[in-house]
């Protein structure tokens, strides 16, 4: 099992990705390791609605002039490297 997957979420009145974590107990540590990104405007941490989803997700909400596909490609790879460096316990 993968340790994480996200998703490009595009609504009218800001972008998002949405990252649903394998182990939802490490959201609020991923959440911090996500905020030295200077394109996110916001991070939360959200409940799930759908099908075949973790009961959380970390919604990160970009500025205005980000770019979202590049984002979640740098999003993917720093998370990718957090996991790789085991920096879980």
């Amino acid at each position: 099992m993968l340790p994480f997957r996200s998703e490009i979420r595009n609504s009218p009145n800001q972008q998002a990705i949405k990252i649903f974590l394998s182990d939802e107990t490490l959201d609020t540590r991923i959440k911090k390791h996500l905020e030295h990104f200077n394109e996110i405007d916001l991070i939360e941490i959200t409940e799930s609605i759908g099908q075949n989803r973790v009961g959380e997700n970390i919604t990160v909400f970009l500025k205005d002039d980000a770019d979202i596909s590049k984002m979640k490609s740098s999003i993917d790879s720093s998370l990718w490297w957090y996991f790789e460096e085991d920096h879980v316990d």
